[in-house]
């Protein structure tokens, strides 16, 4: 028994195009768009009569990015302005090909663009919905 690989991340948002957008701007691809509902997702999950529209973006390494509205019941709770050192899952991290042009496509840097030894230059920037991302460029 083991892990064979981190397949998705989940991510909820009010706004699912603007969470298509900020993805596309940093390099995933939209790969599919579609409802979800009945008692199977009900029963998944453990929400009795949800309803959700869904989005599947796609790294070029095949890692996957699932963005989920929910139409019913209502989404609960926010990321708006909560700090990186709130408890449970804080940001996603994502490396990118170069850290200034994904900046320009993104912009809502939370924080500094620093340099980590001759490794990596990194910073956080504020996603969809108050989501903490992190994006790295590997250097040399």
């Amino acid at each position: 028994m083991g892990v064979q690989r981190i397949d998705r991340t989940g991510i909820v948002l009010d706004d699912l195009d603007a969470g298509i957008a900020f993805f596309e701007a940093v390099g995933l691809e939209l790969v599919g768009r579609q409802e979800v509902e009945g008692e199977w997702a009900s029963s998944v999950i453990a929400v009795p009569g949800m309803r959700a529209e869904i989005a599947m973006l796609a790294a070029p390494d095949g890692s996957q990015v699932e963005l989920s509205r929910y139409l019913a019941p209502d989404a609960t709770g926010s990321a708006e302005g909560l700090p990186a050192t709130e408890r449970g899952i804080r940001h996603l991290a994502l490396v990118v090909d170069d850290l200034d042009e994904t900046l320009a496509a993104v912009g809502a840097l939370h924080g500094e663009v620093r340099q980590h030894e001759d490794v990596w230059r990194l910073c956080y920037v504020r996603g969809p919905g108050g989501i903490l991302v992190e994006l790295a460029q590997r250097l040399g």
